[in-house]
């Protein structure tokens, strides 16, 4: 798609770094530098005023990665590249039939009203839910880990979904500050939100984080 679109040698383009390394990869292949920008804390996309501080005379595109099921704000984006004459590409996420969706749906706003003392993921249109991504609240990585564990001994599958930003693993290895990236990568939590699970799935889960809720200091 970069190729095609005349990126190569000598340009640089903007992508997320909270996600896998595909999407810089993609980048180095056609010879072109990738450059990361922050996201937005609500929505794990790029941040559009991020993006515009890292931009550059190299710069020729912009990749955008909706996350999660949560669209990135392409308007913005598309704002942003027709200001700076830059390609703006985005790359989306499988998201499964309409019923598949609706039951996510209908799982997620179950998620929304009973869980208690974790962040649940903010809504808004367009959110398929892929993935129910909530943020521990208290010392970030160490308490993650630790409320994940427990949540796992209690017999429900959760996952961390970043584990390490792009920019700190060693091939793409950058100075750069990407706060939110990493603070993101450091609190978030997947919990189980598939159309298959029951209701009673349902109340275990709430039962298992609600029980360890009090153990940390509720989310503002």
């Amino acid at each position: 798609m970069l190729r095609a679109a005349g990126v190569g040698v000598g340009d640089e383009v903007v992508v997320p770094a909270f996600g896998n390394a595909e999407v810089a990869e993609s980048v180095v292949l056609v010879g072109a530098l990738p450059v990361f920008a922050d996201i937005d804390p609500a929505t794990y996309c790029l941040d559009t005023s991020a993006v515009e501080a890292a931009l550059t005379p190299r710069t020729a595109a912009v990749v955008a990665v909706h996350r999660f099921g949560r669209p990135a704000d392409m308007a913005r984006l598309h704002g942003v590249g027709q200001r700076h004459g830059l390609l703006v590409l985005e790359q989306g996420e499988t998201d499964g039939s309409y019923d598949e969706i609706a039951r996510r749906r209908e799982r997620a706003a179950y998620l929304d009203g009973k869980l208690k003392g974790v962040r649940t993921p903010q809504g808004g249109d367009g959110h398929t839910y892929q993935q129910y991504v909530v943020r521990v609240p208290g010392n970030g990585r160490p308490d993650r880990d630790a409320f994940a564990r427990a949540v796992r001994e209690r017999g429900i599958d959760c996952r961390v979904p970043v584990k390490t930003p792009v920019h700190r693993t060693p091939g793409f290895r950058r100075c750069v500050s990407l706060p939110e990236t990493e603070r993101a990568a450091d609190e978030t939590l997947a919990l189980p939100v598939e159309a298959s699970l029951t209701k009673r799935d349902m109340q275990r889960i709430v039962s298992a984080c609600n029980a360890l809720g009090g153990l940390l200091q509720p989310a503002h």
